[in-house]
């Protein structure tokens, strides 16, 4: 994203005070996990959410994912468009894409940004229409098709009234221009903005991109002077409004134009310059192309070590783009995958309909033979019941076929679901593997040079990120072992089990578990054991299992309930058992927050969860009515949204 970022400032929220003041963003963090006010929440989670759609896209879907289920809520929507936030909705879908789109997933940035245009041209917003325009624009560009942004990019300067986004989309259509080659467009409409674009007026930042564009056509046209002094323009602005990217951009303009001039030396310290800065803010492309430049001047002087060690960290980072690469592959599969099934649905809905009316046609077909048999000899007869069986056939043909289809299409949502769950985790591991490899070259480099400060430091640095990769490994371990026991049937044998012990049994091993990690919980347990209903023959290991997610779950939520309510709130998990209509039946209930009716039906699904990303894999409820259904059994809920959540387990007396 090239001049966009200027365009969002122009939003209700401004963000510009969290890009300086970092602390802002730890206070909006914990606003979220102490306040009880549910529009302060949304505001935050938006805020967040815009703060982080460009830089950290992870935690930009993360805040506006809570976002989007919080307002949900009819009354908490109402408030926000009383606060002035009317396209609020339209806006965090319109980060969703961004964060996609950043993270290279343009086909899923494209369906997010089709959301938030579908929205605006209800409300017939110019202004957003516009800036929606421009964002499809810069995704046409981000996959390598400038030629298809251009129209969009001009859709939106012809629509926009303020002379400064005329501006900021004027420098993106150069850019656009660049890219496809044609130079002289580029620096027509470069040249039609005014000098110095101030996009921070508060702090004064002018916007250095331009002038990085006009040099890279200055040196095209081997104007090297007036190719330099944009240059040097772009690297003042960079600093000045404090634009590492920008600034690596221009390092390395200068390096490439000083090895054009034969000033090898000038040459290697800016590139070296953009690669150290490029480290520091994780922009791999940027490193990429500083290394592979340093290595190619060393080789072209014959400094054969020099040139190899950066040909080392060149294709270091080449491997790492294409791990991601392959990562974003999965997820396009994933997202390919989910058309494939509207198709499927669409097909079975046609041959849904193709059935009945071949039902019907036969229906009348049969009437007609009936009528005819009457006056029809024993021959006649037999050939009607030859076509009544050829009829029967094609009947059963097409039932194999729509089965066939419904198979296919669980296939496919099974494989999406995998392919979405696992990638996540799988993203973290890789990064922060990738960033130790490079941190462990330094680190031998500063072993070398005898510098045991930064030694220090640079291990400090691969311990923390070793962390991080062992808990996002334990993530995707989760993941893989939920889906292991999902779809492994069970060894178990029955026995008979005396299911009030069972029951209590595993309520005191979940809440001492949960006790174990977190000593602050505390919870009210309630039992109302049925002592008549005796033993039941059972799987034992498989039904404790199913109440071992269910206490979890309601420990889950009366925990995160006491966390919004600390002192007017007494967390209660209650489990009751007794025996009707030939059946026993376990209840577990709890006093959280309860489930909202729009995903109640969900619940049982494979991969859904209504917890935040990286704390519940959606595995536990659905194969806990797997197991219940195993046993000839049912699972059902009963829920009010912020009061209660029950769940009751009915399973058969033989």
């Amino acid at each position: 994203m090239k001049f966009l970022i200027a365009a969002f400032f122009s939003i209700c929220l401004s963000t510009t005070a969290l890009a300086q003041d970092p602390h802002m963003v730890d206070s909006l963090e914990n606003m979220l996990d102490i306040s009880n006010n549910a529009v302060q929440k949304t505001l935050a989670v938006y805020t967040l959410a815009k703060e982080f759609r460009f830089t950290k896209p992870d935690s930009c879907l993360y805040y506006a994912n809570i976002g989007l289920e919080l307002i949900k809520d009819q009354a908490i929507n109402e408030k926000i468009e009383k606060a002035g936030l009317s396209h609020y909705t339209e806006g965090l879908y319109e980060c969703i894409s961004i964060a996609f789109s950043e993270e290279g997933n343009d086909s899923i940035a494209l369906r997010y940004i089709s959301k938030a245009r579908e929205m605006a041209e209800k409300s017939k917003d110019q202004a957003f229409l516009n800036r929606i325009t421009e964002v499809e624009g810069e995704i046409y560009e981000n996959i390598g098709e400038p030629g298809l942004a251009i129209p969009y990019i001009k859709t939106a300067i012809n629509n926009v009234a303020s002379k400064y986004m005329k501006e900021i989309y004027t420098g993106n259509l150069a850019s656009c221009f660049y890219d496809e080659g044609e130079y002289d467009s580029a620096l027509y409409y470069l040249k039609s903005i005014d000098s110095v674009i101030i996009y921070d007026d508060a702090l004064n930042r002018p916007w250095p991109l331009n002038h990085y564009y006009l040099g890279n056509i200055y040196w095209k046209k081997h104007n090297f002077e007036q190719a330099m002094r944009e240059f040097n323009i772009a690297q003042l602005f960079s600093e000045k409004s404090h634009l590492p990217y920008d600034l690596c951009q221009s390092y390395m303009g200068k390096a490439v134009l000083f090895q054009n001039l034969n000033m090898v030396d000038s040459a290697l310290w800016y590139a070296k310059r953009s690669l150290l800065l490029s480290k520091t803010i994780s922009v791999p492309s940027l490193s990429l192309r500083a290394s592979t430049f340093l290595s190619t001047v060393f080789e072209s002087e014959n400094k054969v070590d020099s040139a190899f060690k950066y040909l080392k960290i060149s294709n270091g980072i080449k491997d790492s783009l294409f791990n991601k690469e392959k990562i974003k592959q999965v997820q396009n599969f994933a997202f390919n995958q989910k058309l494939k099934e509207q198709e499927i649905k669409e097909e079975k809905d046609a041959l849904r309909n193709s059935i009945r009316t071949y039902s019907l046609s036969a229906g009348i077909i049969i009437l007609l033979l009936f009528a005819l048999i009457q006056n029809r000899n024993n021959r006649q007869k037999q050939k009607a019941n030859l076509v009544l069986q050829k009829t029967l056939a094609n009947l059963q043909s097409t039932q194999a076929q729509l089965i066939q289809s419904e198979k296919m299409a669980s296939l496919g949502e099974l494989t999406a679901g995998i392919a979405h769950e696992i990638q996540n985790p799988l993203n973290f591991v890789n990064n922060f593997s990738d960033l130790n490899n490079e941190l462990i070259t330094e680190l031998r480099d500063e072993i070398a040079n005898n510098n045991f400060d930064e030694v220090n430091l640079l291990a400090k640095d691969i311990q923390e990120n070793e962390q991080k990769i062992t808990h996002h490994g334990k993530r995707a371990e989760a993941i893989v072992k939920g889906m292991l026991q999902h779809s492994k049937s069970s060894g178990g044998i029955k026995e008979l089990t005396d299911i009030n012990a069972l029951s209590d049994e595993y309520l005191r091993l979940s809440y001492h578990g949960l006790r174990a990690k977190d000593k602050n919980f505390h919870a009210t347990l309630t039992t109302d054991f049925n002592k008549a209903i005796g033993h039941l023959n059972i799987v034992h290991q498989d039904i404790g299992r199913v109440l071992l997610n269910l206490y979890n779950n309601a420990f889950y939520a009366v925990n995160e309930k006491k966390k919004q309510y600390p002192e007017k709130y007494e967390p209660t998990v209650s489990v009751s058992t007794k025996e009707s209509d030939n059946k026993i039946i376990i209840t577990v209930k709890d006093n959280g927050n309860g489930i909202p009716q729009q995903v109640v039906e969900k619940i049982f699904q494979p991969f859904f969860t209504t917890k935040p990303t990286g704390q519940g894999t959606g595995l536990g409820l659905s194969l806990s009515y797997e197991i219940i259904k195993a046993h000839g059994g049912d699972i059902k809920v009963d829920t009010k949204e912020g009061e209660y959540t029950e769940f009751h387990i009915a399973l058969p007396v033989p």
